[in-house]
């Protein structure tokens, strides 16, 4: 997962802000930062993509206001002034989610008021948009919010489909519960797609299971990490040994 296999992206360029926090600097998978609302809410599927939306939202709009504030926030107290501004947008963010999908709200419970201690959204605040311009903390917030709500999307997808059988895209009264397991009848909202796991993992829904998958998940992702190195380390000294040999000759 690395943002310096894209093609015409210089580092240079706001844009490459925005590619490195989904692949080179995920929260998650790369940086393993969140990981507490991560395991906790990835139950079902819906859950994942509403805390990674108000994380993007809450990350956003905290870049912009501390970048645009950076120069008159005095250093002794940057920590404190971070977290008000953090603290009114996550308040935002929090009664909107009450007011219109209050069924999500209660799932996701305590985590939404805890997205203002996330070391993620005080992270950026205190590596990026305090040094950088508002465009480029814009673009950092959005991508490292996307890639936050990517992995919480696969690691909810997963674990709601082997633990119950089913993929939750129920959100504010619209959208379908898609069921593998056994038939459900009677209920609209439920599309009976295939039965193929008619005794699902439960254990993939809880704590445990939650651990299980993200561990073999990070181990997935340093081992494809070791053998890209190992094989740049290769052709590098391939390289270095046919130099060598031209020199000779």
């Amino acid at each position: 997962m690395s943002a310096d296999k894209i093609p015409n992206i210089p580092k240079t360029s706001g844009w490459y802000e925005f590619v490195k926090g989904i692949f080179r600097e995920n929260p998650i998978f790369v940086v393993v930062l969140g990981l507490c609302p991560t395991l906790a809410v990835t139950t079902q599927t819906i859950n994942g993509l509403a805390m990674g939306v108000s994380v993007i939202f809450v990350l956003v709009c905290s870049n912009i206001i501390i970048s645009l504030l950076r120069n008159f926030i005095p250093d002794a107290v940057r920590i404190p002034s971070y977290i008000v501004v953090i603290a009114s947008f996550v308040t935002l963010i929090s009664l909107v989610m009450q007011a219109f999908t209050p069924d999500i709200n209660k799932s996701l419970g305590i985590f939404i008021p805890l997205i203002v201690v996330n070391c993620i959204i005080l992270g950026r605040a205190e590596a990026f948009a305090n040094k950088n311009t508002v465009g480029k903390s814009a673009l950092d917030g959005l991508g490292m919010g996307v890639g936050f709500t990517l992995a919480l999307f696969i690691i909810g997808l997963i674990r709601e489909l082997v633990g119950s059988a089913t993929i939750t895209l129920k959100f504010a009264g619209m959208g379908n519960i898609y069921n593998f397991g056994a038939p459900v009848l009677g209920d609209p909202s439920v599309i009976n797609v295939a039965q193929v796991l008619t005794s699902p993992a439960m254990v993939m829904i809880m704590p445990p299971g939650g651990f299980l998958l993200m561990g073999l998940m990070l181990a997935v992702i340093k081992y494809r990490k070791n053998k890209k190195e190992e094989r740049e380390k290769a052709l590098k000294k391939m390289a270095a040994a046919a130099k060598t040999a031209n020199k000779a000759a």
